[in-house]
């Protein structure tokens, strides 16, 4: 099993490189063609998230992405924010994410969850094991050559 890790300041700039990575990982681990852009647009809205929460509560600490390939190609993409901030957004019903109320980091955050969602069928978000923040596990198949 290969696991690559690539580690970035909170910046949008880095998520274009983590969707870059993650297709080349995707690829080489044996991610169907056809599974490609979605791996693609997943990473992108499971980084930008935690960049958004990194930026909304002034956080330095790096965003985190790993992808591993093993019976399955797997990414987690780990953010420090809050836990409250996170999970909370999980949880939003569609109708919510139309409340004006919701600042534009919150909204963000709901409908990249609801994105997800739609790229995903194995995606998991949960608190981290050792401090503040989240991990976002999604999972594709692979096939072996």
């Amino acid at each position: 099993m290969a696991t690559v890790r690539l580690s970035f300041s909170p910046a949008p700039v880095h998520v274009r490189t983590a969707r870059l990575v993650g297709v080349a990982v995707a690829r080489r681990a044996g991610v169907a063609e056809e599974l490609l852009d979605e791996v693609r647009l997943a990473i992108g809205e499971a980084c930008t998230r935690a960049v958004t929460l990194h930026r909304q509560y002034g956080l330095t600490e790096l965003v985190t992405v790993e992808m591993s390939d093993s019976d399955s190609y797997t990414v987690r993409v780990i953010d420090h924010a809050p836990i409250e901030a996170s999970v909370g957004l999980t949880k939003l019903p569609p109708d919510e994410l139309a409340d004006e109320s919701l600042t534009d980091d919150a909204l963000t955050t709901g409908v990249g969850f609801a994105l997800l969602a739609g790229f995903v069928d194995d995606l998991q978000v949960r608190p981290v094991d050792d401090g503040p923040g989240t991990e976002v596990r999604m999972v594709w198949p692979v096939t072996r050559r």
